[in-house]
């Protein structure tokens, strides 16, 4: 027990000792100290140099692409940011960047050609109308006034159905989209055809509980257009069907005309776009009236397409099913 309690003491006077005793400080001495500060301002100076070079050098196709962005204008959108040489995120935005500056240039062009092909059309029936004002005028007194008014009516219609045209696209190219309901299709289109008066026979082929969820006004637009071409075209019938083609509701119009050649069923779809026999059978066409009728369509999620006939022209409109009917079939 004694010796126990000596070691003890032992420990103890030897741990008093040594915190007694003064410690070295950690460093060493005042030059080790400097040494470490130096060294350390050294490093950071170094790090912060390599981080701001390698920085550099990785955001240098940005810059390069935002240097060319800002100097591409309306006037020279040919142009196109450069690509990195490295298949990296860069590269990828470089690519998507030309992308978007070929869909603006095509864009822009697509109105420049939209805003000369609708000057021209809006200057023929003005000329005209100048032309028959002048005439008169300078013929006051054996004038049919009449029959002058009759031919300046025929341009005035001309020029209200092209700035109809017109109001209808810039509605649809802005997106402005109106109420879309619940309609029966077939009793809509019987409806709009009960009031038009058509010079060739017109046929309908209609099934009940064909219905579409889509907005009356241009749906009612759509008919029409389909309608005044396949009248513009028929030598004696138009046949319009409405009915259910697996799960989609379409409508159909036929003509037995002269139909349309197969290369160029998508080049009437454009704008401003008339085929020769078009031109033939109405010189007063705009050419706008089928693209319209698609536009109208495909802002329903549905499409216009013309399909193979055995003769003539047959539009075909496919719209999907309403979502309600659908769920309500599951």
């Amino acid at each position: 027990m004694a010796s126990a309690v000596m070691a003890l003491v032992c420990v103890s006077a030897t741990l008093l000792l040594l915190m007694a005793a003064p410690q070295p400080p950690l460093y060493g001495s005042a030059a080790v100290l400097a040494g470490l500060i130096g060294g350390s301002l050294l490093l950071i100076a170094a790090t912060a140099l390599g981080t701001y070079w390698m920085m550099s050098r990785t955001l240098q196709p940005v810059r390069a692409i935002s240097g060319k962005l800002a100097t591409i204008r309306p006037s020279n959108l040919s142009e196109r940011v450069p690509l990195p040489s490295h298949d990296d995120e860069f590269k990828e935005l470089a690519q998507t960047t030309n992308q978007t500056l070929e869909r603006a240039q095509a864009a822009i062009q697509e109105q420049l050609r939209f805003a000369s092909d609708t000057s021209h059309d809006l200057r023929n029936p003005l000329a005209a109308m100048r032309t028959e004002i002048e005439e008169a005028l300078m013929r006051r007194e054996e004038i049919d006034w009449v029959d002058t008014a009759d031919r300046l009516l025929e341009s005035v219609e001309r020029l209200q159905d092209l700035v109809t045209n017109l109001l209808e696209i810039s509605r649809l190219d802005a997106g402005v989209i109106g109420q879309h309901d619940l309609l029966n299709l077939a009793v809509l289109v019987d409806g709009e055809l009960d009031h038009r008066q058509s010079k060739v026979r017109v046929v309908r082929r209609f099934s009940s509980g064909v219905m579409v969820n889509g907005e009356r006004i241009g749906l009612t637009r759509l008919l029409h257009n389909l309608m005044d071409n396949a009248e513009r075209h028929a030598r004696s019938t138009v046949m319009v069907t409405v009915e259910h083609r697996g799960d989609a509701p379409v409508l159909e119009v036929y003509d037995d005309g002269s139909g349309v050649p197969r290369e160029q069923r998508e080049v009437i779809f454009e704008r401003f776009a008339r085929l020769q026999d078009a031109r033939a059978k109405d010189a007063g066409g705009s050419g706008l009236g089928l693209p319209i009728a698609r536009q109208i369509a495909e802002d329903h999620g549905g499409t216009l397409t013309i399909e193979d006939s055995p003769s003539g022209a047959r539009f075909v409109a496919r719209f999907p099913r309403p979502a309600a009917l659908a769920a309500g079939s599951r």
